[in-house]
């Protein structure tokens, strides 16, 4: 199982293929699976946003997780399979699934239908815990679960649940600003988005789970070994590159209303590194052949390394 020491750098969250009848493709997906794992990415899971864990029945969550464990250990590399529900039963289902296929990790959010009072927090991730034993855990910590987990609530989750090796810090969580990395950093290991590692590297962010990985994994992989070797300034200029590339390059899609898979999606095919479809599950909007064309000519013009697999 994964050990906190191991918990780092950027770890592809795959999106899953989609047939064109809105079934599970899983020829497709695990032969994206199958590509991160022959690219050395340091590891590889499901069940976050990008991988629709809010649109799937448990018993494609059942597929999904059998065919991402087996290609990872036939491609020797980490797994950690997200286990997020709207109820704690259902996190536990998920949980123990995850133990019985051989999981190195799972990855929790708290349930996001309704905010979860702080007197609840560490009972859910202990329930969780105690119904896969020895499981390492990472915590998908969101605003759309409509809580920010304050650092003393982190404090009390670190002595209830010792087997919580990491923390995935979106925007506007503790995690996400200097001071409040540098304090979750002395419990767990700190996930950033893959563009922050130059801002937050030097107060303790060590990884990321990845969109980028899968866009072009040689150019992620080379930038994270600046992160490890803490040459801030290098990092800073390939930063400035992603930014772009997220606030130009794609705003396009995002004035469409395509958010998260359906952006990962597209960056994932843009390069030709992930075969997988464009399409997400509804009500959710998907991006389009056009938005890809768009895209890639877009890094053609501007960014053409990243083309160049």
């Amino acid at each position: 199982m994964l050990t906190k020491q191991q918990f780092k750098g950027p770890w592809a969250g795959l999106p899953v293929a989609w047939k064109d009848d809105g079934t599970f493709d899983e020829a497709t997906y695990s032969g994206d699976v199958a590509r991160c794992c022959a690219a050395k990415v340091p590891g590889v899971y499901t069940g976050g946003t990008t991988g629709e864990f809010y649109a799937q029945e448990f018993e494609e969550f059942t597929a999904i997780t059998d065919a991402t464990i087996r290609e990872c250990r036939n491609g020797m590399t980490p797994v950690m399979i997200g286990c997020t529900s709207t109820h704690t039963r259902g996190a536990m289902r998920k949980a123990r699934y995850a133990l019985d296929k051989g999981a190195d990790a799972i990855q929790v959010a708290l349930p996001f239908w309704m905010e979860v009072p702080d007197n609840s927090v560490v009972r859910f991730f202990k329930e969780v815990s105690d119904a896969a034993p020895g499981m390492p855990i990472t915590i998908y910590e969101t605003l759309r679960a409509k809580k920010a987990i304050s650092l003393e609530l982190h404090a009390r989750i670190h002595a209830a649940v010792p087997t919580i090796i990491g923390v995935k810090s979106n925007a506007d969580t503790l995690g996400d600003n200097p001071e409040g990395c540098k304090a979750l950093s002395a419990y767990h290991q700190v996930f950033v988005g893959e563009n922050r590692w130059h801002a937050l590297g030097p107060y303790g962010a060590i990884g990321a789970c990845s969109s980028f990985i899968y866009q072009n994994p040689r150019l992620l992989l080379r930038t994270f070994e600046l992160r490890l070797k803490e040459r801030w300034d290098e990092l800073k200029t390939w930063m400035e590159t992603y930014d772009h590339i997220i606030h130009e390059g794609l705003k396009h899609m995002f004035a469409a209303g395509c958010v998260d898979s359906a952006i990962d999606r597209v960056l994932g095919l843009s390069a030709g590194f992930l075969k997988t479809s464009l399409r997400c599950r509804g009500p959710y909007p998907s991006c389009t052949e056009k938005h890809l064309a768009d895209f890639r000519a877009w890094l053609k013009k501007n960014h053409p390394e990243f083309l160049e697999l």
